[in-house]
């Protein structure tokens, strides 16, 4: 980083006043300021200044390789700002950064919250649904918006999901002379903005969060009931045994139910579906699970559907596996990637049968018996049994 061209700053309400010696040095001498409005406003860096293309696009900046030019951000570039953005495209001699505090920092330190205790979201141009596998009692939140309306819809949205007895900070201008802080109960609500409100804070209260083990209730999802059940479900997921940034292969996924549990584990899915139909039930419980940016949905056959798909580390097969798609399968897989598959018929069973002596891993039956009214008695009512075989590659 002897002689960069590139300086991102990250500026906050106080505008030049907050900016530490090196940053207003490379404000004096950048031919070109990249920044929103409100930035370049703060910054006072008049005809030199040009905001940023709606969306964002960093080709802008690029245009503007080896002269001196600035970028500025709000609060931390590199906390849901445009540092990433950009230095992934740079070599790391072109750029430097000088931080400022980021808004997630100010609006702990004004409310007395313990950062790495508190969930951090960027809702600029996310639904509300991102807070879906957050929200558990007195979780506490701090999410960036992208204007003052945004207040009211959350306050809304929190109250017809059962969180409306939660309390919602309004935090405004943070870090400037229009610093303003308002405490607010979600479904009571009710108040305007002049300003452009940047962010909001949340303690959630009187709501029930999803549970964090594997099995959700079925009535969580929308399906036709093609859904791998409960129990079978926390079977399998134990078996795919899902890591953070790993991705799944979830081929028949009916409602999506694998892909929504593997996704809320940290991980990104594929969701292989022929249906349209229940294609379009997987789109809807990765919105309604706030996961849609975690999960692809493909509609189609395996294994014509596989083709350009990036390899996965995990593959969930709920039925229908024969010797066809398995050579197909077993070919794109890396070692140590896992593959769990799931049978009711006996010829896929006879097949399970085949592959484990061939390849190893663990064969399981299961059966599973709900106690059922019979008469004036109570008795089991049996599900068809389920055949497990679990692989890794």
């Amino acid at each position: 980083m002897s002689d960069p061209w590139l300086t991102i700053i990250g500026i906050g309400e106080d505008g030049l006043a907050g900016l530490s010696e090196a940053s207003r040095k490379a404000l004096a001498n950048a031919e070109t300021v990249f920044g929103g409005e409100r930035h370049l406003a703060l910054a006072g860096v008049g005809s030199r200044g040009r905001a940023w293309p709606v969306p964002f696009d960093a080709t802008i900046v690029l245009s503007c390789r080896g002269r001196p030019t600035a970028v500025l951000a709000s609060g931390d570039p590199f906390w849901h700002g445009a540092g990433a953005s950009l230095a992934e495209k740079l070599e790391a001699s072109e750029w430097i950064a000088h931080p400022a505090p980021s808004t997630f920092s100010l609006a702990a330190a004004r409310l007395g919250w313990r950062l790495e205790a508190t969930a951090c979201l960027g809702l600029h141009a996310a639904p509300f649904e991102r807070l879906v596998p957050h929200l558990a009692q007195d979780a506490r939140i701090i999410c960036l918006v992208r204007d003052a309306k945004a207040a009211g819809d959350l306050a809304k949205w929190l109250t017809r999901r059962g969180w409306g007895a939660s309390l919602v900070w309004t935090l405004e201008a943070l870090g400037g002379p229009r610093e303003h802080i308002g405490q607010h109960r979600a479904d009571l609500f009710a108040e305007d903005f002049a300003g452009k409100l940047v962010a909001l804070a949340v303690q959630a209260r009187g709501g029930q969060g999803i549970p964090r083990s594997s099995g959700l209730a079925d009535d969580l999802f929308v399906h036709d009931s093609q859904i791998t059940k409960r129990p079978v479900r926390a079977l399998a997921l134990s078996a795919l045994a899902p890591r953070a940034g790993e991705r799944l292969w979830d081929i028949g996924a009916g409602s999506g139910s694998i892909s929504v549990e593997w996704a809320l584990c940290g991980g990104a899915a594929t969701a292989i579906e022929a249906r349209e139909d229940r294609a379009a039930n997987v789109h809807s419980n990765a919105a309604a699970f706030g996961l849609a940016h975690r999960i692809t949905v493909v509609t189609g056959r395996a294994p014509e559907a596989l083709a350009g798909l990036d390899t996965p580390d995990a593959i969930f097969i709920g039925g229908g596996l024969d010797r066809a798609m398995f050579d197909a399968i077993w070919s794109r897989l890396s070692p140590g990637a896992r593959l769990v598959a799931h049978s009711v018929t006996l010829e896929t069973e006879a097949l399970f049968g085949e592959l484990h002596q061939q390849h190893g891993g663990e064969l399981m039956r299961v059966e599973i018996a709900h106690a059922a009214p019979l008469g004036r008695y109570r008795s089991w009512e049996a599900a068809r049994p389920v055949v497990q075989w679990s692989v890794v590659r």
